[in-house]
């Protein structure tokens, strides 16, 4: 039998309290949203239902849909109780088998959509080989290293939502849903990207810790659909009791965009197709790829002492090292100066470094990621020669405040960084105090400020730096010069393997300065 702790992550059961499930329908209510019809597609044990019956009683059909069996028993018990002469029917049904279309169209207008739809994703599922999934398909037509990587993961409650306004397209209707709130972003980004007829949309923040006992950050959606709605704006809440919006997220300039007022003030600085910012080397094996200096030596992840080749060996920095402002405090291996290179020619210039990687190759080849597949053995990934220039400015992926930090050579060394942080690399010491001074700028901050979204994951990506345009905040400050100028074609012009290259390994150390450490 099925462990109940595997089940509930399956099918993403969080049952809603039922004082929350009052609260929200209460809130419905005093917006002034008055439903003809209810269903809740996935009504577990009925607390929706009992809330939303107690608050609209003349409705005049609730429906309810659900899954497992045992929760259809005890939502009916719950409805026949309490309200033995409601229209209310509450079946057992799978959301993915259902015919919703023709269920939707026989209710009477206005509908009210409302429910807590499973919080699960399909990586999860999939990790319990469960088959409670929509039909895969690429919904978002996303290019290949994305639908390979994280990007390609979604949560099931955005499929199902995505489905709920489309339900409701072009009739007088609301969805009332509680969700995580990056879901909740997805969901109305589709719905204003195709077109659907959204005439309203709010975000109340939800304290799902409260509630569920989930560490994550979650709300309650709420989406008001009629005949001619072309909103593409949502106000967002800081509680279910909040009077008024703390900030409107919204469609702008075909992006998603965080604060729109603050977007409108900075516009002008957007810019589009630049690739000057970039993601640190990629490796996924740590305890191969990062060695500390203990005693004068090199030792792994795996408490080994190592003797590498100083050319592949370069300092590196984390995105706790750039929070923490130090200097590195450990080396990396770079087996190879671009995507095209491979490993393999470390057999001649750097043998010690090959047998150290052929040694540890049980743990290489392990790697997950669907990045390494078909590439050569031992590769990492993100790397150019722009992880080789030797200034950089940095700001960590992770630590949730926009830090910039300029980042000198260490030891005759470029310093590299991990891939949970993002650079741009400058080629002088000048040019790296301009980018540091122009990055760090009030325009420049609230610029990048109107797009983030710092209840993401990841709220700080290469797009986000990406999508400031360096010339236009240069003439904006006063600071239009030869440098800026550079730093701005440097925006344009992608690093090709000949503009900046130096020669692989050995030929390269002279360029480069010293060895970092002397091996005994």
């Amino acid at each position: 039998m099925r462990d109940q702790k595997q089940r509930k992550v399956e099918f993403g059961d969080f049952q809603t309290p039922i004082n929350l499930a009052k609260e929200v329908c209460s809130l419905v209510a005093r917006i002034g949203f008055h439903p003809a019809s209810i269903l809740e597609p996935t009504c577990g044990t009925g607390a929706f239902l009992k809330a939303s019956l107690e608050t609209f009683p003349a409705t005049s059909r609730v429906l309810g849909f659900e899954i497992n069996p045992q929760y259809v028993a005890q939502a009916r018990q719950v409805v026949t109780d309490l309200f033995p002469h409601a229209p209310v029917e509450v079946n057992q049904s799978d959301f993915f088998l259902t015919n919703w279309a023709e269920i939707v169209e026989a209710l009477p207008e206005p509908i009210l959509v409302i429910g807590n739809p499973p919080w699960v994703t399909n990586a999860e599922l999939s990790t319990l080989g469960s088959k409670n999934v929509p039909m895969k398909a690429n919904l978002d037509s996303l290019r290949g290293i994305d639908a390979l990587t994280g990007k390609s993961n979604f949560d099931i409650s955005e499929w199902m939502l995505r489905k709920n306004i489309e339900w409701l397209d072009g009739k007088n209707g609301l969805l009332a849903v509680l969700c995580k709130t990056t879901v909740a972003r997805k969901v109305l980004l589709y719905a204003w990207q195709n077109g659907l007829r959204v005439g309203s949309a709010s975000l109340y923040a939800l304290d799902a810790q409260e509630y569920f006992g989930a560490s994550v950050d979650a709300c309650l959606l709420l989406v008001q659909t009629s005949p001619i709605g072309n909103s593409k704006e949502c106000r967002v809440f800081h509680s279910l009791h909040a009077q008024k919006p703390d900030s409107i997220f919204g469609l702008q300039d075909g992006a998603l965009v965080a604060d729109i007022k603050l977007y409108q003030k900075w516009k002008d600085l957007a810019g589009n197709g630049f690739r000057g910012w970039r993601s640190g080397i990629k490796h996924d094996c740590a305890k191969v790829f990062e060695l500390c200096v203990e005693h004068g030596k090199l030792v792994n992840g795996l408490g080994e002492f190592v003797e590498l080749e100083p050319e592949v060996l370069f300092p590196l920095l984390k995105s706790s090292d750039l929070a923490a402002r130090r200097n590195p405090q450990r080396w990396m291996v770079v087996p190879q100066r671009t995507m095209s290179d491979d490993p393999i020619r470390l057999r001649v210039y750097a043998p010690k470094t090959w047998d150290y990687l052929t040694v540890h190759a049980h743990l290489l080849d392990k790697r997950k990621s669907s990045i390494y597949k078909n590439r050569p053995r031992f590769s990492v990934f993100g790397v150019g020669p722009y992880s080789f220039a030797a200034w950089k400015v940095a700001i960590s992926g992770l630590y949730k405040k926009l830090e910039f930090v300029r980042v000198p050579p260490f030891r005759g060394r470029p310093v590299v960084l991990d891939d949970t942080c993002y650079f741009f690399p400058c080629q002088s010491e000048e040019e790296c105090t301009l980018l540091y001074e122009l990055a760090m700028s009030e325009p420049a901050r609230e610029f990048w400020s109107s797009l983030i979204f710092w209840d993401a994951k990841r709220p700080i990506t290469a797009q986000l730096l990406n999508s400031l345009d360096l010339m236009a905040l240069a003439r904006l400050l006063g600071r239009e010069c030869d440098i800026a100028r550079t730093l701005a074609e440097r925006q344009l012009v992608e690093y090709t393997e000949g503009a900046h290259q130096r020669l692989l390994f050995r030929e390269a150390s002279a360029g480069y300065g010293g060895a970092p450490i002397a091996n005994e």
